[in-house]
């Protein structure tokens, strides 16, 4: 029906303001991909918008294949076949970008980029690019001539090092045939930095400046000053206004105009049609007003979606998810100072979080999605059903929601106040000495014991990590954000679903398999256990290479029995014996979690039952001792299986140590 039969309460002059609103909202339609295709940012670094698109982020329509812009710890991340990029900047004017190989951020001596084809992308090296270029085990070294010593690549005998300009090398009298071999090295400057300026720097210095890229890709300028937002649909270039989508643009071309023309007169003839049965409607009321009410019970309680205000939508809601609070859109705006930016307490992959007070003088958490699209929608709806029938210390609680129907979505929760456990092990209230062990470990075992409360109550948290468990003032655990939780149906083995999650805490089966257990947040939770002892982030690009990734770094010194090399220096490993024993204890655990096979992997509940045994020193074990520190040797033997299981990323695996699995 096109209007709730309750109009016939109103007076005509409102049904000619309704008639006013129905033909602006419908000449204004919403388009779901304009709002999709929205410019997001990594954190660090520019703006994201067509021809690039972020995963999880944006839908792939937003841009082009290959074109994709991983964000890996607030850094984008532009990835081919054999190498990553560092995206510094983008010239969408200019069809140009520039980047940077991640080498040069990871190794101490990198290697140059070199004779690297972008043949099967759509990019192409800029002619604005300089060359560094770089010689290799030559017998002689320039003399008279500024070079960049590359000293980790030379011997007692040969030299190794970098210039600008070969040519004017050779009118130097240096003859470049003593040299090996040779490598040119793309790099570009910006404004600020002169010849002179270079030579000042270190060849590294240089290799971080990054070099340019050109793109081919139909241009967006036309359809972005016309108000659109650009994509691809797989096989077109497409202009997303916010009422349609289009070819060309949203405000010209004879495609839009004709659009245009019959929106008008569609909304003229549906705009009449309101005004004359407001009219006959408000003739008939005093004849029919029984048979109205009746109808209007009748029609409002079969279609909830035409109450369009919280409260009108309070009894739909609530017959879905019993119990749940609903907050007016109006009182959370107010108990946040309308959404100020100062209030900000984070922002996560669904919404920005602020704080606020409300009229009864809590202190909540609001969190606002991003976009009221059907994804965020099920997002939205997926965490109040979990939250609303779980009740455990060590979980966030909710207070309520707005209503589905609302102007935006809004989450309410407990307010904590103390931060997460990623802010203080390495973010903006990390300092040596604030979280010794002994709270660490409670961190843990807390942790532990609310994700068993999950698994029994069979729901699957999906991103479990530091950023998501709060602390309170005492520092007592609140884990957080179910909004990718999923629940688990009774007697199933796994769930299957396109993986999602944070990297570096995404189950490498899961990712392989698209079948999600109880055991992908055994395997998040061993990241986790590895922050506690390190301090360091799950994932850092500025890292070695095979150690950008915090799980496997674990894996490799735990194996390597170096786990001295990965424990945080403040925490006592070396002063403490007991520290030392308890984080000997829990790199074997999180070892354990981190199991490429899930199989290999404890339960939660076998978790929090071993964190407890270390935590008190093994006076609750049940079960014979799994670690032996032998007090004559500074070594300390992590497991005493001869071999160790094999890590995550192991190629190799033994039929006798690991069973054979399979998607």
């Amino acid at each position: 029906m096109i209007l709730p039969i309750s109009f016939h309460y109103i007076k005509p002059q409102l049904c000619i303001i309704t008639t006013i609103f129905f033909l602006a909202t419908t000449v204004l339609s919403s388009n779901p991909k304009f709002k999709a295709c929205t410019p997001k940012s990594c954190g660090n670094g520019p703006s994201i918008k067509y021809p690039f698109w972020i995963p999880y982020e944006q839908e792939s329509f937003c841009g082009y294949p290959h074109f994709e812009i991983t964000c890996v710890d607030k850094n984008p991340i532009l990835r081919t076949s054999t190498h990553d990029f560092l995206v510094k900047n983008i010239s969408y004017s200019n069809s140009s970008f520039s980047v940077a190989n991640i080498a040069a951020y990871e190794e101490n001596c990198p290697v140059p980029l070199y004779n690297y084809s972008f043949d099967q992308t759509p990019f192409t090296y800029s002619s604005d690019n300089w060359n560094l270029s770089f010689f290799y085990n030559c017998t002689t070294e320039p003399v008279d001539y500024p070079t960049y010593k590359v000293d980790c690549a030379k011997n007692a005998s040969h030299y190794s090092f970098a210039v600008f300009h070969k040519e004017a090398l050779e009118h130097k009298n240096y003859s470049l045939n003593e040299c090996q071999f040779m490598v040119n090295a793309p790099f570009n400057t910006n404004d600020a930095v002169n010849f002179t300026s270079l030579l000042r720097m270190n060849y590294i210095e240089i290799l971080k400046m990054g070099f340019l890229l050109n793109w081919t890709a139909p241009d967006c300028q036309y359809c972005e000053k016309s108000g659109g937002r650009c994509g691809f649909d797989g096989k077109q270039f497409l202009c997303f206004c916010k009422d349609k989508s289009y070819l060309k643009t949203c405000g010209s071309g004879t495609q839009n105009v004709g659009r245009k023309i019959a929106i008008g007169v569609g909304s003229a003839a549906a705009g009449a049609l309101i005004v004359g049965i407001c009219v006959y409607l408000f003739i008939r009321r005093r004849k029919n007003s029984y048979v109205m009410s009746y109808i209007q019970s009748r029609s409002l309680s079969s279609d909830p979606s035409s109450k369009d205000t919280e409260k009108g939508s309070q009894s739909y809601t609530q017959s879905i998810i019993p119990g749940v609070h609903l907050f007016s859109y109006e009182e959370l705006e107010v108990a946040t100072n309308y959404f100020d930016s100062t209030k900000e307490l984070g922002e996560g992959g669904f919404g920005t979080v602020y704080f606020g007070k409300l009229r009864d003088g809590r202190s909540v958490a609001v969190k606002r999605l991003y976009e009221n699209n059907y994804r965020i929608v099920a997002q939205f709806m997926n965490e109040i059903k979990i939250l609303t029938r779980i009740d455990h210390p060590n979980l966030v609680k909710l207070f309520g929601c707005t209503s589905r129907h609302s102007r935006e979505l809004l989450l309410v929760y407990e307010y904590i106040s103390n931060g997460t456990v990623a802010d203080h092990l390495h973010g903006h209230l990390s300092k040596p000495g604030t979280l010794p062990w002994h709270i660490r470990m409670n961190i843990a075992v807390e942790t532990a014991s609310a994700l068993k409360f999950l698994h029994l109550k069979g729901i699957i948290h999906r991103d479990v990590k530091t950023n998501n468990i709060l602390l309170e003032s005492n520092f007592c655990v609140k884990v957080a954000d179910f909004g990718l939780s999923r629940l688990f149906p009774h007697q199933a083995t796994h769930v299957s679903t396109a993986p999602q999650g944070t990297p570096g805490y995404v189950d490498p089966e899961y990712h392989e398999c698209y079948q999600l257990t109880n055991k992908s947040d055994v395997y998040s939770f061993g990241v986790v256990l590895v922050e506690l002892i390190s301090s360091l982030p799950a994932v850092d690009i500025t890292r070695h290479r095979h150690e950008i990734n915090l799980a496997n770094m674990a894996i490799n010194k735990i194996h390597n029995q170096t786990l001295q090399e990965l424990v945080d220096r403040n925490l006592g490993f070396e002063s403490d014996f007991k520290v030392r024993k308890m984080i000997s204890g829990v790199a074997e655990l999180a070892f354990q979690c981190l199991q490429s096979s899930k199989d290999m992997r404890p339960s939660m509940e076998e978790v929090v039952e071993t964190l407890k045994d270390i935590q008190s020193d093994g006076k609750n074990r049940s079960q014979p001792e799994v670690m032996d520190i032998s007090s004559t040797s500074d070594d300390v033997v992590l497991l005493k299986d001869d071999p160790p299981p094999p890590s995550p990323d192991s190629k190799a695996v033994s039929n006798t140590t690991t069973p054979n699995t399979s998607c």
